[in-house]
């Protein structure tokens, strides 16, 4: 994906470097391995129910700083691209908002941090991995995530697969701003376990299905996609698919469990939004859920 000499958001508060208060536990004491991170990396969706249950919390400041020096260029590189990715989406869902008549699209705002963070979502470690929060419409990455993606998953060099993760968090902007994501997040609430997994699942394919819609019309806008880039994402997609996870970590998959979709749902929910950027298309207007 090409994204040389394209603007950086200004939407953007770097925190890398600061420690913040005690942890409220988000995340179940999740360990630090990539498969885990993977696991809950996404967790819009699920982040977001906290915001019912923490009211007024009060979060420590941040008592130690580091400075731009003490980073790498490796991570000042990515923290360049999380911004222009950032930038693109602001560019891409400003036209897909107003083409659709639902107002002026309200930027959220990328929190770069290092171990630890807290939000108005609750306070969450790394291992949680990439996550949005509704309840101060910001995004919260830390950047080892994308070394050990890197690493792990053969993504390095394809920033496609980057700005997969990112456009993601965005898509449960979208839904947040389309109020889907407090219908959901209301309904889940109000049903049994396996039915809020059902919900969950949904939430997860609309935001793959329109970080997709924002490849769409990235490339429409900018002819940004390379050979191999939709291919990166869909790879990247199959492996955080719950029934994949499940099966490497404990050797079968529970489906009554699954709270983010199968491998190829991510992948088929991704790929349609590239090859349509149809916004009429959504998870919930399917009546079936095996249909997804």
């Amino acid at each position: 994906m090409k994204l040389t000499g394209r603007r950086e958001s200004s939407n953007v508060e770097d925190r890398r470097g600061m420690s913040g208060g005690a942890k409220l536990g988000i995340g179940g004491g999740l360990g630090g391995i990539l498969i885990i991170a993977l696991m809950t990396f996404m967790q819009g969706g699920n982040l977001g129910d906290v915001v019912q249950n923490v009211v007024q919390q009060q979060m420590q400041a941040p008592t130690e700083t580091v400075g731009e020096e003490s980073f790498t260029e490796e991570e000042q590189e990515l923290a360049a691209e999380c911004k222009q990715i950032l930038a693109s989406t602001e560019d891409v869902w400003t036209k897909v908002f107003q083409e659709n008549g639902w107002g002026e699209y309200q930027y959220p705002t990328l929190v770069l941090f290092s171990n630890q963070v807290n939000s108005a979502c609750g306070s969450a470690t790394a291992a949680v991995g990439p996550f949005y929060c509704s309840g101060d419409q910001k995004l919260y990455v830390d950047l080892s995530f994308f070394t050990q993606m890197k690493r792990q998953l053969g993504v390095e060099g394809n920033t496609f697969a980057y700005a997969y993760v990112i456009a993601h968090e965005i898509g449960h902007h979208v839904e947040y701003l389309t109020g889907t994501l407090n219908k959901a997040h209301s309904a889940m609430n109000q049903t049994d376990k396996v039915t809020a997994n059902q919900l969950s699942v949904r939430l997860e394919l609309l935001a793959d299905y329109y970080a997709g819609v924002w490849a769409h019309y990235e490339d429409k806008m900018n002819h940004s996609m390379e050979y191999g880039d939709l291919e990166k994402g869909l790879e990247l997609a199959k492996a955080i698919g719950d029934d994949w996870l499940q099966k490497k970590a404990q050797g079968r998959a529970t489906p009554e469990s699954f709270t983010h979709g199968t491998s190829e749902q991510r992948k088929r929910w991704l790929r349609r939004g590239y090859e349509t950027g149809d916004m009429r298309t959504s998870t919930f207007s399917i009546q079936n859920y095996s249909d997804l």
